[in-house]
């Protein structure tokens, strides 16, 4: 046991980019589409992944994020929970207990789920099971029992495999991701609130007739529409608001101050760049999933589509997704200061606003009106989500020795605000642990429902092919 968990650490050290790759390569080959065209494919995605991260990194991570330290700064804000980021997160997911096993944990979930049809997707993302791990590492601080953060990680999966399967069709149809689902721990835990939202917003009168999106802008404001130029203007409204001249600049202690004009041009660079490298990761993606497609059709009457799933880096290109990501930073900042009760002062995890509305871009039809609405909601909600985990954060922090860099306490917006995790800790509080009956039964019932919908799907499917082939 002891090798198979080094192995899987070492294969997980390595890195999306470097790891994706080699499972595509595998995968294809398994599917018969060939070693050469294979590897060439797994490749594609490995840089797509490396350009995407590039992209985020430094022009949300670095350029945009110090834009809105300089906000802060400027506004003199102030709060005593530290956003540490999801990398920091994902570390102390890691250095637990639950996270030392949750790779060949998350994989053999997986495997039983495909082969016992209550799921259609093969989550290939295993670095991204650490958001499993997260859970798990919380319950089991709480409930001071392994055994349950164990079994609060497996809850987390089958949750997220499941409505990575549902909302696949959307991400096919809305953001052109043919045989991909995102099964991922932070991007899926917002589906089923955009899903309500959305239903509520229908029956709302008014508020259902409003639909803002990119073509219906294009189309009203020309070329001012265009996510070029809505990303620039948006930089530059956040550029001003942190305080930049017109000319860069030097402060009293001799400190660069960039120019707001950088900040738009940045801004406008992220609209451009992110889809970019999205259309590549489909570029290569798209030959393993064809393969996986005939592969499936062939061989297994009873399986409806077998997706591939990822990261939802692979959704963040989406014009809609990006202009809500960039309206909602100032709004999420306000929001820490004007919700009452709330101490994390949001940092790090701004860059991570993309991937939190990647699933609901499709939910909501596109609609960014929605969105933004939806977006404000979970941000508000989230923050609060944070605040209440954060001793549980900072805990599980010290367990694994992590550097708070003199921060007496820390949270996340990335899984520290996930509404999922939330729920999961605080049901596994219950009763010493007794308490995740209820999400267990849940998930029980949820995977039922999805295998009998899995089947009806595989038959349509094939009933279609039969007569096809009969004419």
């Amino acid at each position: 046991m002891d090798a198979i968990v080094a192995f899987f650490t070492g294969l997980s050290s390595l890195g999306v980019s470097v790891v994706m790759p080699i499972v595509l390569t595998i995968i294809g080959c398994l599917f018969g589409c060939g070693f050469g065209k294979s590897l060439k494919a797994g490749l594609t995605v490995g840089i797509g992944f490396i350009g995407l991260n590039l992209v985020i990194n430094q022009l949300m991570g670095t350029d945009l994020a110090g834009a809105v330290t300089a906000m802060v700064t400027r506004f003199g804000l102030s709060l005593s929970v530290i956003d540490v980021g999801w990398p920091a997160a994902s570390a102390i997911a890691m250095g637990s207990v639950v996270g030392t096993i949750i790779i060949p944990l998350g994989l053999l979930v997986n495997i039983v789920m495909l082969v016992t049809n209550t799921t259609q997707t093969a989550d290939v993302d295993i670095w991204n099971y650490w958001h499993f791990a997260f859970t798990g590492a919380l319950v089991a601080i709480i409930t001071n029992n392994v055994a349950f953060g164990i079994a609060a990680a497996i809850i987390n999966e089958v949750i997220v495999l499941i409505i990575g399967d549902v909302t696949a069709p959307l991400v096919e149809e809305s953001l052109g991701l043919p045989g991909v689902s995102i099964p991922h721990g932070f991007a899926g835990a917002y589906a089923p609130i955009a899903w309500a939202m959305d239903k509520l917003l229908d029956k709302i009168p008014g508020l259902n007739k409003i639909d803002i999106n990119v073509e219906n802008m294009q189309k009203k404001f020309g070329v001012f529409g265009d996510p070029i130029l809505l990303g620039s203007i948006i930089g530059l409204i956040i550029g001003i608001l942190a305080g930049y001249g017109f000319l860069p600049g030097v402060d009293a202690e001799g400190a660069a101050i960039p120019s707001f004009l950088g900040t738009a041009v940045y801004m406008g660079a992220v609209m451009v760049l992110i889809p970019k490298m999205a259309a590549l990761l489909m570029e290569g993606l798209l030959p393993i999933s064809d393969a996986a497609s005939t592969f499936i059709s062939e061989h297994f009457q009873n399986r409806g589509k077998i997706y591939i799933g990822l990261d939802s880096a692979v959704g963040t290109g989406h014009p809609v997704t990006l202009t809500m990501a960039l309206i909602l930073v100032p709004f999420c900042i306000a929001l820490s200061f004007v919700l009452p009760g709330n101490k994390v002062m949001p940092l790090a995890d701004l860059a991570c606003i993309p991937y939190m509305l990647v699933l609901v871009t499709p939910i909501v039809h596109q609609n960014g009106f929605r969105g933004i609405l939806c977006g404000i909601v979970v941000l508000a909600v989230g923050l609060y989500i944070a605040t209440d985990l954060s001793p549980l954060i900072t805990q599980a922090a010290a367990n694994v020795n992590f550097d708070m860099g003199g921060a007496a306490a820390i949270s996340s917006i990335c899984d520290g605000a996930n509404p999922l995790t939330w729920v999961i800790v605080r049901l596994g509080q219950l009763g010493n642990g007794i308490g995740l009956a209820v999400p267990g039964v849940a998930v029980l019932a949820l995977a039922l429902w999805n295998r009998k919908r899995i089947i009806a799907e595989a038959a349509e499917i094939h009933e279609e092919a039969a007569e096809a082939n009969a004419k």
